[in-house]
């Protein structure tokens, strides 16, 4: 899909921003329930990975949970 394609089929089309950019991820908790109900979450998941987003929920990952998993990528190469 491409990267306009799989961004208007989201979840998250026409909510807050301000919910998948929460203060600190133990208030994530209502974005990553948004995301894990989405029929785009693995395109938006890889996106965020593969553009190295630093802030904000994608694809139901925190920044945290995603730099984790970008290690545990680069262990498994």
């Amino acid at each position: 899909m491409g990267d306009t394609v799989w961004r208007s089929k989201g979840a998250c089309q026409g909510l807050d921003a301000e919910i998948f950019y929460p203060d600190n991820d133990e208030y994530a908790d209502v974005a990553k329930a948004i995301c894990d109900e989405c029929q785009v979450r693995i395109a938006c998941l890889n996106h965020a990975l593969d553009n190295r987003e630093q802030q904000g929920v994608w694809g139901g990952a925190t920044a945290k949970e995603r730099r984790r998993l970008l290690r545990q990528r680069r262990r498994s190469a």
